[in-house]
């Protein structure tokens, strides 16, 4: 696990993101990933992976392998059709996520069956031990109902009982706000948050941060104030 140096909060813009241009997958790396590599962008604690991805309608990621790692699908619109080797098969449309586990080995494909191109953002978080079964999930998470808070989409710890489960010590959140709105969030000393506004633009710590730019942010409080009607996702991690 690599983490750069970070006083407070380090603001990625969009234009400065990893590009990879497929033609089929238009995807934007916010750490280095496949064939971009940045040395001070290789992961943020147990954050390892943050990308930025437009799929063409009736294409996708043909079958392939994981392990040891915690993938996170959030889809922003359209659709995303999952299948592996565990015999699992879904359909996650814009608002909801699903989770896999790769555990100990998988081989998964992910495919937009729709009409129009999907857009998502897919996360990968390091377990916090290798191994085990591997595993699937997803839920609808109504954007209706994280309006004006946080609204607990992944999560390593029981107490989110309404969370879907991954194998790490993380967290991954969701709100919409109106333009004007706040949200407070604490990164907690020796954890690391990774924040990116899905919509809308947003004022933290006084800096604007612009829809699909990434923020690191260190150990602190943190008042998040939506400048625009946005719709935020961050992660928290060791």
């Amino acid at each position: 696990m690599t983490t750069a140096t970070l006083s407070r909060l380090d603001r990625r813009p969009f234009a400065s993101l990893g590009h990879a241009d497929h033609g089929w997958l238009d995807a934007r790396h916010h750490f280095s990933f496949a064939g971009y590599h940045d040395p001070d962008r290789m992961g943020w604690g147990a954050i390892r992976v943050w990308n930025d991805d437009t799929i063409a309608p009736n294409s996708g990621f043909p079958p392939h392998p994981h392990r040891d790692m915690e993938i996170v699908t959030y889809v922003r619109s359209g659709a995303i059709t999952h299948r592996d080797s565990l015999g699992n098969t879904g359909r996650t449309a814009a608002g909801d996520v699903q989770v896999m586990s790769a555990g100990a080995g998988v081989r998964h494909a992910e495919f937009n069956l729709e009409a129009e191109p999907t857009t998502l953002f897919q996360i990968w978080i390091e377990p916090s031990a290798a191994g085990g079964a591997p595993g699937w999930g997803a839920r609808p998470f109504p954007k209706g109902e994280r309006a004006g808070r946080w609204t607990t989409l992944a999560s390593g710890f029981p107490d989110d009982a309404d969370a879907l489960p991954i194998r790490a010590e993380a967290r991954v959140l969701a709100a919409t706000l109106a333009a004007g709105e706040a949200l407070e969030h604490r990164v907690d000393e020796g954890r690391h948050a990774y924040l990116v506004p899905a919509t809308g633009a947003l004022l933290i710590d006084g800096e604007r941060v612009d829809a699909r730019d990434g923020v690191a942010l260190a150990g602190g409080d943190y008042r998040i104030e939506a400048l625009d009607d946005a719709e935020i996702v961050l992660v928290d991690a060791n």
